[in-house]
């Protein structure tokens, strides 16, 4: 079986045009490239390749660690909302995921940008009924701008980047981005992480009524 030492590698940028290294490593890279400093989140078996590859990055990552995952979630709504950034949130497989259901519900209604990463069982077990194994992409579906599940660690930094271009542009709102195990494990050479900006399916044209516009600037 695949452990963490397997996959040990040193500390990783993307300064460079490739790099080689795990999934998580990429997946936190790719996040100081988004900006992202602050991290509110609770650890789990499923997310723990990730918050052990974290310490390597704590020079740059600050995470916050809470007693819940509703209040992880919660608190990145107020991050975002009070410096205007994305929150970003972790969390593990099963309750921890379902436990992001009520914020994630609460930032859609809010217009409040949020990533939130979940981890989840190795891929040839989804769909087993494995330990703490729940669809949380089904479930959050409804109250989520986007969601993905990743099984491959190549996937990650294209889908990171649609993650943060759709949580933030057009009405703002949360995104999730479930990780299998598997893919936060696995070691691969990596291209430099690129921002995205444009989504070729993805062009939000927000209405404006300036009646209503009136009416606010009236009240100021």
């Amino acid at each position: 079986m695949e452990t963490l030492q397997d996959t040990e590698t040193k500390k990783v940028t993307t300064s460079s045009p490739t790099f080689k290294g795990s999934g998580s490593q990429m997946l936190l890279n790719g996040l100081i490239e988004e900006g992202v400093s602050t991290i509110f989140g609770y650890p789990g078996g499923a997310i723990m390749p990730i918050y052990d590859a974290l310490y390597d990055y704590a020079d740059k990552l600050e995470h916050i660690l809470v007693r819940h995952e509703q209040g992880g979630i919660h608190a990145a709504q107020g991050y975002a909302r009070t410096s205007g950034k994305v929150g970003v949130c972790f969390a593990t497989s099963g309750p921890g995921a379902t436990n992001l259901v009520t914020g994630l519900a609460d930032a859609q209604i809010d217009s409040t940008p949020l990533v939130c990463i979940t981890g989840q069982v190795f891929a040839h077990l989804l769909g087993t009924d494995a330990f703490q194994e729940t669809d949380v992409i089904n479930i959050t579906t409804p109250v989520t701008k986007w969601n993905y599940q990743i099984t491959d660690a190549k996937e990650i930094p294209e889908v990171l980047a649609k993650a943060f271009y759709i949580a933030k542009s057009g009405r703002p709102g949360p995104v999730l981005i479930d990780i299998t195990k598997n893919a936060q494990l696995q070691i691969e050479e990596f291209e430099s992480y690129v921002k995205c900006n444009h989504i070729r399916s993805y062009r939000p044209k927000p209405k404006v009524r300036i009646e209503f516009i009136e009416q606010a600037a009236k009240l100021i």
